[in-house]
């Protein structure tokens, strides 16, 4: 596989960092970073206690985004099943326990920014 070429002139864009983010939210709102990290922190745990096995499995930041706690149940074994890579062949796919996933919802502002 060959290597792309490189980006002539610019940097290649890439996401900001935990420091960049919390930099910056310092400066927009003149709290010092410490605060920044620690209302960050609460964000984080709020979210884990709604979308843990405890919590009700649904947690919104108000016009951003909304995430939700989803099951998904066991798949069972299928033999001969038609291959959707290769049309006229049949193979094996194997059990899949259930499992529970993560879902991460753009909400209308979210989607106006793009």
């Amino acid at each position: 596989m060959a290597k792309a070429p490189a980006a002539t002139g610019a940097q290649k864009a890439r996401a900001p960092s935990k420091s960049e983010v919390l930099n910056n939210i310092a400066t927009a709102t003149n709290v010092p970073k410490k605060e920044v990290a620690a209302v960050l922190e609460a964000l984080a745990e709020e979210i884990r206690k709604a979308i843990g096995k405890r919590g009700v499995g649904v947690f919104q930041i108000p016009g951003l985004v909304k995430i939700a706690r989803k099951q998904v149940p066991a798949k069972p074994a299928r033999k001969n099943a038609p291959d959707p890579f290769n049309p006229g062949q049949f193979r094996d796919y194997p059990a899949k326990p259930a499992s529970t996933k993560v879902r991460v919802t753009a909400l209308k502002n979210l989607k106006d920014m793009v």
